[in-house]
């Protein structure tokens, strides 16, 4: 009697679905842009005085390196774009990979550094200045440990920690948002609650600017990472 050994089931193809059935893609990549057309240009011109927050005159260090952090900073923008982008991400690895290098080494880690440098000598007061400190720390150590996730092969644990690199490099977008939004809400207490002292006001639109500015946002992605994780675990 000769068996027929039954036929294995194909495995199921799962298809890429097209970039237009991203929403999300194309709004992330219109605001990226916007900012960068709106942002770069005033340093163009290397004239400090140009610059969209205040050089300090004592100091030959702050605006090259704010000239720093703003050029590497958009070179992350951009190339962080095509990294979260997950038609990009699986039609073209090769140029993911090359772009996460680029990303990584040509991106964050040196707009990071400055970010630093900028951050202990920010006019904007001291609590704005340890947001902006600990920002540079949390955004490069992300960076890094997504970095060695990727060289150590582990993609799932690299993807989140991209996914938060990259939410702290979009946190300069969302500070933008929340300077008028204080403004708008404190100025009205100035001679009350601030005492007449517009330096006290600045000081303190400015702190709760930077501290809303990537806390906020990486809480957000915080939780729907774990969402996301309790949902793949059920």
């Amino acid at each position: 009697m000769t068996l027929v050994a039954e036929p294995r089931p194909r495995p199921e193809v799962r298809r890429r679905r097209p970039f237009w059935r991203k929403p999300w893609i194309i709004p992330l990549g219109a605001v990226v842009l916007a900012f960068l057309a709106f942002s770069i240009p005033p340093y163009t011109t290397l004239d400090p005085a140009l610059a969209r927050v205040p050089v300090p005159a004592d100091s030959s260090v702050y605006y090259p390196a704010l000239l720093a952090h703003i050029v590497f900073g958009a070179v992350a923008m951009v190339s962080g774009f095509c990294q979260v982008w997950p038609w990009f991400r699986g039609r073209y690895k090769k140029a993911h990979r090359v772009l996460g290098r680029v990303y990584v080494f040509g991106g964050v880690l040196p707009s990071g550094v400055a970010a630093f440098v900028v951050g202990t000598m920010s006019p904007f007061g001291p609590v704005g200045r340890v947001s902006l400190v600990l920002l540079s720390v949390a955004w490069v150590g992300s960076t890094v440990m997504g970095y060695l996730k990727a060289r150590k092969k582990s993609y799932a644990e690299h993807r989140i920690w991209m996914i938060r690199s990259y939410t702290l490099t979009l946190s300069t977008i969302t500070n933008r948002i929340w300077g008028p939004v204080c403004s708008i809400v404190l100025t009205p207490h100035l001679d009350t609650m601030f005492g007449g002292s517009e330096v006290a006001l600045l000081y303190s639109v400015a702190g709760i600017t930077n501290w809303l500015g990537w806390v906020l946002p990486l809480l957000v992605v915080e939780l729907w990472l774990q969402r996301r994780r309790g949902a793949r675990a059920r």
